[in-house]
C-alpha cells in the first residue's frame, strides 16, 4: 500500500502524537492543542496505531472506528488524524519515526507524548534510535510528574533536555532532544473511560 500523507510542506514543523485512542477523549485534545501553542507547531498528525505492541488488543475497535471517533473529538484545522502507520506495515514506533524522516527528510518532526509514557518509554522497542531520530516533547500528566522525571528513559536522556522556555525551537533542534512541559493537566484517561463503560 502506498502512503498518502496528510498536508505537509517544506520545512513545516508537524507533531506526531501516537497511539490506540480508544477511546479519544478530551484528554487527547488537550495534549495536542498544548502542543501546538507550547511548541509553535505548524500541524499535528494524530497517529492512529492498529495496536500498540505493548498492550492488550482483546476487544479493540477496528482501526476505522477508532479513526472516524477522533476526528469528532479533535475538530481543528491543524490537526490531522491518520491511520497512515497502517500503510506504512509498522506497528512499532521506532518504525513509524524512521519511515516517516526517511520518506519526508524537509518536514520537522517532534514526537509527542503524555509524561506516564515516559515512565515506560525505556520499555519501548528501540527506544534509544527513537530519540536520536527526533526531538521529543513531555506532557505532563496527573500523578506521572516525579515518577516520569525519575525513570530510566530520562535520566539517560536528561542531558539532552532543554528548558520549557526553549520549547519553540525544539522542532528545529537535532536530536535527541526533549522538554518536559508543564501545564493545566486533563485527568481522563483511556482505560478510565473503558473501565467506567463495562461498569454500566
Amino acid at each position: 500500500m502506498i502512503p498518502s500523507f496528510p498536508p505537509h510542506s517544506v520545512g513545516q514543523r508537524i507533531g506526531l502524537f501516537g497511539g490506540s485512542f480508544n477511546p479519544p477523549h478530551e484528554g487527547h485534545r488537550h495534549v495536542a492543542l498544548m502542543a501546538l501553542r507550547r511548541l509553535a507547531l505548524d500541524r499535528l498528525w494524530l497517529l492512529v496505531t492498529p495496536g500498540n505492541p505493548l498492550k492488550n488488543h482483546d476487544g479493540l475497535p477496528p482501526l476505522d472506528a477508532r479513526l472516524a471517533a477522533a476526528r469528532c473529538t479533535m475538530k481543528h484545522s491543524r490537526i490531522d488524524v491518520t491511520g497512515i502507520e497502517k500503510a506504512l506495515g509498522s506497528d512499532l514506533t521506532v518504525d513509524t519515526v524512521a519511515s516517516l524522516t526517511a520518506r519526508l527528510p524537509s518536514v520537522c518532526f517532534v514526537w509527542i507524548m503524555g509524561g506516564d509514557n515516559l515512565w515506560s518509554f525505556h520499555l519501548w522497542h528501540r527506544w534509544r534510535c527513537i530519540a536520536d531520530l527526533v526531538p521529543m516533547a513531555v506532557i505532563d500528566r496527573p500523578g506521572a510528574t516525579h515518577r516520569a522525571l525519575h525513570s530510566p528513559a530520562a535520566q539517560a536522556l536528561a542531558r539532552f533536555r532543554i528548558p520549557e522556555s526553549a520549547a519553540p525551537t525544539l522542532a528545529e533542534r537535532r536530536p535527541p532532544a526533549w522538554v518536559y512541559l508543564h501545564g493545566r493537566r486533563s485527568s481522563l484517561s483511556s482505560t478510565a473511560i473503558r473501565a467506567n463503560e463495562l461498569g454500566r
